[in-house]
């Protein structure tokens, strides 16, 4: 958190010279006290999720791990951010954080032990920063991690006024045996399409982008979603796929899981399978999102380039044994995600693409 004043310092001391010079200690303790409770609901075995401290410790042991790889991740939520603080909702972006990170951690099989943040302002607001972290708090109890520290850093000068940016540190487990690791992929093997709940955390500065060139205010009814405001549409929370993936990991069923963030489907899938492997995907087995059709058609994005820079309605893919396909489907929609085959893995010659979508114009322009 912001740094204390020394004992010594009097009341128009170091502390009142430094919130002078736009740092406010007062409120950063104010801040520790308001998510405190947040974070005790985030407790889990293996951690107590104290705040206070200059570290936070885990015990492996008492969370039933016997022979653990540790697995790290670290991710942002970009420039949606942009668009939380332009429409003061600040509420889902600390979803997205988690969500960013943990969906890393479970396609190797990892279970999400314990999550910290760094949330960096020019002025801290108690109210937006507890509101930030109680989506923290609230993303860490879906993946079943403990949020176990963070830091809050108020950097006048650096941001403007309301301004702020986040960073996720997650650290997940997985027992040496059974890393999902896509070395046993093959020709024939069936992908499966899980659904995003929207843009999810990638390519929003070609969403704002389209947005200013429609001239909508973030105010305005979203011209894809009933009832919502534009902020309210474009800001749903990342979908976190980590009680449904380590399921189907549990299940022995996962060969392969790929996130679909940046890149989209065209450069996450290839990451995950082997190299003498391919994806065909048929875009015609699912149906394009509202949001999706909006930004491809008022943005005049070509369905080729929407594959590569939006996850297009499919926030992970998993690769599964012919024979597995209706127990994994099965699994994944008993925890509440929907999910269908969009297509096969081939084998790959020469310099052909590690990932290719078909349908693209039949599915999405109609033709």
């Amino acid at each position: 958190m912001t740094s204390n004043a020394s004992a010594g310092d009097n009341a128009r001391g170091a502390g009142s010279r430094y919130r002078e010079a736009g740092v406010d200690i007062d409120a950063g303790e104010a801040l520790v006290d308001a998510i405190k409770p947040l974070t005790r609901a985030t407790r889990r075995r293996g951690a107590d999720a104290e705040l206070g401290g200059f570290g936070a410790l885990f015990d492996l042991k008492a969370a039933g791990f016997v022979d653990p790889l540790l697995v790290a991740t670290t991710d942002g939520v970009g420039t949606k951010l942009k668009i939380a603080i332009d429409s003061g909702r600040h509420d889902g972006v600390g979803i997205d954080l988690v969500a960013m990170c943990v969906n890393d951690l479970v396609v190797q099989g990892a279970e999400p032990l314990f999550f910290l943040d760094y949330y960096a302002t020019g002025k801290l607001s108690v109210e937006a920063g507890r509101a930030v972290v109680a989506g923290i708090a609230a993303g860490c109890r879906d993946a079943g991690c403990a949020l176990i520290g963070g830091e809050t850093a108020e950097m006048p000068g650096m941001y403007a006024d309301g301004d702020y940016d986040l960073a996720g540190f997650a650290v997940g487990a997985v027992e040496r045996g059974q890393v999902v690791t896509g070395r046993d992929v093959r020709p024939g093997d069936v992908v499966l399409g899980i659904a995003s709940s929207g843009v999810h955390s990638n390519g929003f500065s070609l969403v704002r982008r389209v947005v200013a060139r429609e001239g909508l205010a973030w105010s305005a009814p979203a011209p894809f979603a009933t009832g919502m405001t534009l902020a309210e549409a474009l800001l749903a929370p990342t979908r976190i796929y980590v009680r449904s993936c380590l399921a189907l990991c549990r299940a022995g069923l996962a060969k392969a899981m790929a996130h679909i963030t940046g890149g989209g489907l065209i450069e996450n899938v290839p990451r995950v399978i082997p190299d003498d492997a391919a994806v065909d995907i048929d875009a015609r087995a699912w149906t394009l999102p509202p949001v999706f059709r909006w930004l491809m058609t008022r943005g005049d994005i070509a369905p080729a380039e929407m594959v590569r820079v939006f996850n297009c309605g499919i926030g992970m893919v998993v690769v599964v044994d012919p024979a597995n396909v209706d127990r994994a489907l099965t699994i994944l929609r008993e925890n509440g995600e929907v999910a269908t085959a969009i297509g096969r893995v081939t084998r790959r010659e020469g310099d052909a693409a590690g990932c290719r979508v078909t349908g693209l114009d039949e599915a999405w322009l109609g033709r």
